[in-house]
């Protein structure tokens, strides 16, 4: 599905390595997203997608130790990006005044959210059609997305530097999305930024059996003809009387 096609269904594009684990291909816009264990990379490579769309403005409310830099490698323009770093317990008023200015909020809630809270900004959020991306629970969340069974790679014995992490990525939620989804991802790959895993290809078996016996070829013997030798004539002397 194209960033236009998304549009079309009144979805916030995502990242194509992400769009098959979503059960519509992309972010419904005016809903809350739970991101389970507060994966700061799955969250940005979630609000990535959000730079396809007309307008491309994203925010970061309570999340200060976010990396902007890691936030550019995943694909989000930070000239499009507000950050509030601390709003203490005004997170919901700044969550409410930045619904309407911005297509998609990432969001680390104070505390634990009660339902009321949540089905009040649930009512901003149908109202603006701002997507809100939350690291951690939230009641009424329509989509609810983790990682399990990461690995890094890049370190060796103690030394190295961390070159992507490999991870599975589950979703699951209401509708279309209750049986759960699965995708296996680079999250971040050695440039930063989100992709498939491509499986290697095996070589292919050999059964065991027994040892493989050599197979000389035949030396056939070259009889030669031996031919006879014919003698040379002696030139003829012509007598003369």
């Amino acid at each position: 599905m194209t960033a236009g096609q998304a549009a079309g269904r009144g979805l916030v594009p995502v990242v194509p390595a992400l769009r098959e684990v979503l059960p519509d291909g992309g972010l419904r816009r005016g809903t809350a997203v739970s991101v389970a264990g507060e994966d700061a990379g799955l969250l940005l490579a979630l609000a990535a997608g959000v730079r396809e769309t007309g307008g491309g403005w994203a925010a970061a409310v309570g999340l200060p130790e976010l990396g902007l830099a890691a936030a550019e490698g995943y694909g989000l323009d930070l000239r499009r990006l507000l950050v509030a770093d601390d709003p203490g317990r005004h997170w919901p008023e700044v969550v409410s005044v930045l619904a309407g200015a911005v297509e998609l909020i990432m969001l680390r809630p104070d505390g634990p959210v009660p339902p009321k809270l949540a089905a009040r900004l649930a009512a901003v959020l149908r109202r603006t059609g701002c997507v809100l991306l939350v690291a951690g629970p939230w009641p009424g969340a329509v989509l609810r997305l983790g990682v399990r069974s990461g690995r890094w790679f890049g370190l060796g014995d103690g030394h190295g530097q961390l070159a992507g992490r490999q991870v599975e990525v589950v979703a699951e939620g209401r509708g279309s999305a209750v049986r759960g989804r699965t995708a296996r991802l680079w999250l971040p790959d050695e440039h930063g930024a989100v992709r498939p895993v491509r499986e290697q290809p095996q070589p292919l078996a050999v059964p065991p059996g027994p040892a493989a016996v050599p197979v000389v070829p035949a030396v056939v013997p070259v009889v030669s003809a031996v031919v006879p030798a014919v003698p040379v004539a002696a030139p003829l002397v012509a007598a003369v009387v």
